[in-house]
């Protein structure tokens, strides 16, 4: 009987151990468990970062690479509109000489340089009294006569501005011969020539106006006229 009581009671003893070490490592696994846990959420959380960001690294690279293209284009249609500009002076230039040379026996028969102030194709109203004494003067005394027209600007401006501007200088001087002067229209000859052929080194704002200009040359393949032959009534 004693040794049943005594077996029974280290029995207890031994389930009563083990259910305090059950509490005990419970105790002490829970907390373990749930840092385990709040360690892989921000490992979670620390993955989606890190894949988000890897997609706006993408979309970022993508986005150079677009503007770093476009860049390229529009240097490539820079280039290609300067040699187009370059072409066209040549072309102009090549067909006022040409139109020159088919003409051996013309002769300049008086010249004037027209100044323009910046950025302008107007007209001053020293370039009109230039032209007035070196056409109505002087043209009217020839049988036959052309004038040859050429515009050009200072080096400040883009060449296609500056071609443009050139053309627009010398159609200025056209139209004031045309509808001023009364020279017809066919004996005129006008090419812009831009920046080309300045008449200086451009160091200096004078310099630079000295550029901006248009040159008239009145060319002459006759002598001049009699003044008996031209006015009416006059003795032979």
């Amino acid at each position: 009987m004693k040794k049943t009581l005594a077996i029974a009671w280290v029995g207890s003893l031994i389930l009563a151990s083990g259910c305090a070490t059950k509490r005990y490592v419970a105790q002490q696994v829970g907390p373990v468990n749930a840092k385990v846990g709040d360690v892989d959420k921000n490992l979670q959380n620390t993955q989606k970062t890190m894949e988000e960001d890897e997609r706006k690294l993408g979309a970022t690279d993508e986005k150079a690479t677009s503007a770093d293209s476009r860049s390229t284009d529009a240097l490539n249609r820079a280039d290609a509109a300067s040699k187009k500009a370059d072409q066209v002076r040549s072309d102009l230039r090549n067909e006022l000489n040409g139109r020159i040379a088919d003409l051996d026996d013309y002769k300049s028969a008086g010249e004037a340089t027209l100044l323009f102030k910046f950025n302008s194709d107007k007209l001053t109203e020293e370039a009109r009294q230039a032209l007035d004494q070196l056409v109505t003067s002087q043209a009217n005394a020839l049988k036959r006569y052309f004038v040859a027209i050429q515009g050009f600007t200072d080096k400040t401006g883009t060449p296609e501005y500056n071609l443009d501007l050139s053309r627009r200088r010398a159609q200025a001087v056209q139209t004031y011969l045309v509808g001023k002067a009364n020279v017809p229209v066919y004996r005129i000859q006008i090419v812009g020539l831009g920046k080309d052929k300045p008449v200086n080194d451009q160091k200096t704002r004078a310099d630079r106006s000295k550029n901006r200009r248009v040159e008239v040359t009145l060319f002459s393949a006759g002598s001049v006229a009699s003044a008996a032959a031209q006015t009416p009534g006059s003795a032979n």
